[in-house]
């Protein structure tokens, strides 16, 4: 007798996508995966050439464009034309962070105001489509330093907690419209241009140390993040609010209630 197998549908065909921090690493692997999935991206960095040579690679059904998230007038202005270019919102990814580190007044202003202002400045331009979808949903990208105390502890450890508690709030303000909201905390997450690329460079030894600290042997690759964050931020996970997904591979020890 032959065994029937259902392959799971994430939903995603024709549904309208917003990434900020899309060019390149984690957030580069999130558009890819929505693309994979039949989705249409609107994707933003602040960089010109990373979004022109992403545009030219990722094909017709991304646009990019080049948006400092520091500045609410870009983020509404590219919210608003991404809006109209794809018939509405369904799907919101701030990914974006300074990755700042040390104690100067500063950095920790820097911090804010990307990594907190800038996913609640992406989120509030969104709402109004949203509120139209029958598909909404958030995705937060923050990061298992934002639950433990590690070498990047502040401000971006901070500003990752944050984030987990901006998510946490947003999934009860507006369960009742039926928009969900979630985050994904991922830990190491390795790729030749990204921070832990650079520490393998530059600190072979501290490099050796953070990867020997990996329960798995290894460290995560944008892409086993993407799909985390495209399966909650689908339709496959409609009865999921207001949960963190740690993607780490045991990294972290402490036991979630």
């Amino acid at each position: 007798m032959a065994i029937r197998v259902n392959v799971l549908d994430l939903q995603l065909k024709g549904k309208s996508v917003l990434v900020s921090g899309g060019s390149r690493g984690i957030g580069r692997a999130i558009v890819e995966c929505f693309l994979a999935e039949g989705a249409r991206v609107s994707f933003c960095a602040r960089q010109a050439a990373g979004v022109h040579e992403a545009q030219q690679a990722l094909g017709d059904s991304a646009w990019g464009d080049v948006v400092d998230v520091a500045d609410p007038a870009q983020i509404e202005r590219w919210v608003h034309a991404s809006a109209e270019r794809m018939g509405g919102v369904d799907i919101v990814v701030p990914n974006v962070s300074a990755l700042a580190g040390g104690g100067d007044l500063a950095v920790w202003h820097k911090a804010f105001e990307i990594d907190v202002l800038g996913s609640v400045s992406l989120v509030n331009a969104a709402l109004p489509w949203l509120k139209r979808s029958a598909a909404a949903s958030v995705v937060l990208i923050s990061s298992v330093s934002g639950r433990e105390i590690d070498r990047f502890a502040e401000p971006y450890g901070v500003m990752k907690a944050a984030l987990t508690h901006y998510g946490k709030t947003l999934s009860a303000r507006h369960a009742r419209e039926q928009i969900r909201v979630n985050t994904v905390a991922p830990g190491n997450v390795y790729f030749a241009d990204g921070v832990w690329g650079s520490i393998e460079r530059d600190d072979p030894e501290g490099f050796a140390r953070s990867l020997a600290a990996n329960p798995m042997g290894r460290m995560a690759t944008p892409e086993e993040v993407a799909r985390a964050t495209v399966f909650l931020a689908s339709p496959a996970a409609s009865f999921i609010t207001g949960t963190t997904l740690l993607v780490d591979g045991g990294l972290t020890q402490g036991v979630q209630f």
